[in-house]
């Protein structure tokens, strides 16, 4: 029986797998179909502690993989189906492989995924002018104009972020009034760089290699249009990857709920961290230092069961 199982391999269950390895809990990583998360689609990132030049998101998770193995990690290049956790016993992981591992705790960190239009320029152009994170990637547009999809509170966050580099920044919206908070509304509505495109869908991202523009449609009118701009920003929301895990408290939104400040789920021995369990921040740092923190509360919970 193992000791802790890890699933998922972003920055979160990398780095819990980092701190697990080196605690000699011997940690098996599931992997995910996305080896890596989200990160490896990304092509440069600046933000990342302890890199002064940019570094490729394949890159950068490669060097965690190779890290955790390091001290010890094993990787299973599997997804998993279900956990089930009973009253006595090991908990059981189910992979989608047919394969069921058992262990004493387990720590979920599969990550959130950013909604999308579900255009298939949005897929070709990614990181080449595509992007779901104005934190992330709002410096590589200094100077130029860029669009952002969405009306809520989200998407005029990320439109008043990237006020501070871009040239302009169009607000394209479904309806002829915003849905985001008032206070946010207001600030949008009156900052000088910020244009709005009502009643309006993006149905096309323009451009071969990087984006170019964007064609719209006007939901009212039906008539089209094209709005040129080298950056285009969904902020549509995420959607937590959290749908196998039946057995822990997930908040309205899916995201699993946390016991205060710590990893530890209502489920004993169930521990999350990364942007599965952050519906605020969901960046590459805060989810490796989520990930630290459940190695950290799985070691001390393992040892208080042997003590």
């Amino acid at each position: 029986m193992e000791k802790t199982v890890i699933i998922g391999s972003g920055p979160a269950g990398y780095t819990a797998a980092v701190y697990c390895a080196r605690a000699m809990l011997n940690p098996v990583v599931v992997a995910g179909k996305t080896p890596g998360g989200q990160l490896t689609q990304t092509s440069d990132i600046e933000n990342y502690p302890g890199f002064p030049e940019p570094i490729g998101g394949f890159d950068l998770m490669e060097n965690f993989r190779k890290q955790a193995e390091r001290f010890g990690a094993r990787l299973v290049y599997d997804s998993v189906k279900s956990v089930v956790c009973p009253e006595s016993g090991p908990r059981q992981v189910a992979l989608e492989g047919g394969e069921t591992i058992e262990t004493m705790s387990v720590i979920i960190a599969t990550g959130a995924t950013p909604r999308w239009l579900g255009l298939e320029s949005e897929q070709r152009l990614m990181a080449k002018g595509v992007s779901a994170c104005a934190t992330c990637d709002g410096a590589f547009f200094r100077g130029v104009p860029v669009v952002v999809v969405g009306g809520g509170d989200t998407a005029i966050e990320e439109a008043l972020f990237l006020t501070r580099f871009a040239s302009k920044v169009t607000v394209v919206h479904r309806r002829d009034q915003l849905r985001a908070s008032k206070i946010m509304a207001e600030r949008a509505l009156t900052n000088p760089k910020v244009e709005f495109a009502w009643d309006s869908a993006v149905v096309e991202i323009l451009g071969k290699d990087k984006v170019e523009g964007v064609k719209l449609q006007n939901l009212k009118t039906g008539a089209f249009s094209q709005l040129s701009c080298e950056g285009y920003f969904a902020a549509l929301g995420h959607v937590p990857n959290t749908g196998s895990f039946d057995i822990v408290t997930k908040d309205e939104l899916g995201y699993i709920v946390l016991n205060g400040n710590n990893s530890y789920t209502n489920v004993e021995g169930v521990f999350a961290a990364g942007d599965c369990a952050d519906r605020t921040y969901r960046q590459a740092v805060t989810a490796a230092g989520m990930g630290c923190r459940a190695a950290i509360d799985v070691e001390r919970w393992l040892e208080s069961k042997h003590s």
